[in-house]
């Protein structure tokens, strides 16, 4: 057995959505061994920074917070390698690689590629509405990207929308760029948080016995 973290690292220098700066998080010692007996730090992180899930209260008023997220979030998986696709992520590329219904799905795109993301903030691969359509007909456990988005530059957000009104969770920020395509179990541990619209998550895959 294998296990795989695929989880974003946290830093000052971390990619954020479309390299928005008032996205970084920020970081402040607020004692050291030079003042202090003790070493202590500070982290002023929003809450969709890194690997981190979106519940349906991140887009429809009203919708479920982290209050309704299961305890235990251990997932059949799929990892499904679309490295070839170059802007979006259409329903054509879901059947020309014949997803199936696992629990969860996970898209491993050119995003994963090291420094991908800080040289493309604004041009990362992402679901496009056809795609969040044929996957709500699917209807798997939820949905991950490597990307800090699962869209972009589409009026009114309809993938988040189609996922989240069909209780399909979004994880995004994933690294899977030494992830090879096939089937997993995923543990997926987001911060337990009440009553927001996501979590930061650690997450990882391990490969099927």
């Amino acid at each position: 057995m294998k296990i795989y973290d695929i989880s974003m690292t946290i830093d000052s220098k971390m990619p954020v959505y479309k390299g928005r700066k008032n996205k970084k998080p920020e970081f402040k010692t607020i004692s050291d061994h030079k003042s202090d007996t003790v070493h202590e730090s500070e982290i002023t992180l929003n809450i969709h920074t890194g690997t981190h899930v979106d519940t349906p209260l991140h887009m429809l008023p009203g919708g479920a917070d982290t209050t309704q997220l299961e305890e235990e979030f251990i997932f059949s998986c799929q990892v499904v390698d679309l490295t070839n696709v170059k802007k979006k992520i259409t329903a054509d590329d879901l059947k020309f690689h014949k997803v199936k219904n696992s629990e969860f799905i996970l898209f491993k795109t050119r995003n994963s590629r090291p420094g991908y993301l800080k040289k493309n903030p604004k041009n990362f691969v992402y679901v496009a509405e056809g795609a969040a359509l044929k996957l709500s007909e699917i209807n798997p456990e939820g949905v991950g990207i490597d990307a800090l988005g699962i869209e972009r530059n589409q009026p009114n957000h309809p993938t988040h929308r189609l996922l989240l009104q069909n209780s399909i969770i979004i994880l995004e920020g994933l690294r899977l760029n030494n992830i090879p395509a096939g089937s997993y179990r995923l543990i997926l541990a987001p911060l337990k948080l009440n009553n927001l619209e996501g979590a930061p998550a650690r997450a990882l895959l391990m490969t099927e016995e």
